[in-house]
């Protein structure tokens, strides 16, 4: 009888030691906060830029794949302009849609930085994964700088590098 108490009482000790890891991304209510009305009076210019990240690289052979946490920075290079990202669509390695963060324009403040954050257990985009970001800005401002920064660390040992967007358009 004691043997069946102390094994009920070491399943629920093991099961309150898992930890509720979140997934990916800011919350949502972040870009609601964010939201921006452009007026199509507005004389902005509209770019489009490619950022290639991995959620997941080969390791040892291409059975064995490695998972990594990803960072990707959404930054504003003006000192002096707010600039618009109207978009940031995932896709996954075979070019099918994951997740849109953001349902409305949001603004980004000069010099102002925010991130997406894919957990180490998202692995949804897989080792090809990827954005595409639309943006506006002001004319004769720089246009803003996505970078992807991924990295794992395990015991001792750890794994970073980053990636840098393209502008497509």
């Amino acid at each position: 009888m004691k043997l069946k108490y102390f094994s009920l009482a070491l399943f629920f000790i093991i099961l309150s030691c898992n930890e509720t890891k979140e997934v990916s991304s800011l919350h949502h209510e972040n870009w609601s906060k964010r939201k921006a009305n452009i007026k199509t009076t507005d004389s902005l210019e509209f770019g489009k830029s490619y950022l290639s990240i991995y959620s997941q690289i080969y390791s040892v052979s291409e059975h064995t794949t490695h998972n990594l946490t990803v960072m990707v920075s959404l930054r504003n290079t003006s000192d002096l302009d707010t600039i618009y990202l109207l978009k940031a669509n995932y896709y996954d390695s075979h070019g099918a849609p994951v997740k849109t963060y953001f349902k409305d324009p949001i603004y980004l403040g000069p010099m102002e930085t925010t991130e997406i954050i894919i957990g180490e257990t998202d692995v949804a985009g897989g080792t090809g994964s990827n954005f595409i970001f639309e943006w506006k800005v002001p004319k004769g401002c720089p246009e803003p700088l996505f970078e992807g920064v991924m990295n794992s660390t395990k015991g001792q040992q750890g794994l970073s590098f980053t990636t840098q967007a393209k502008r497509i358009q």
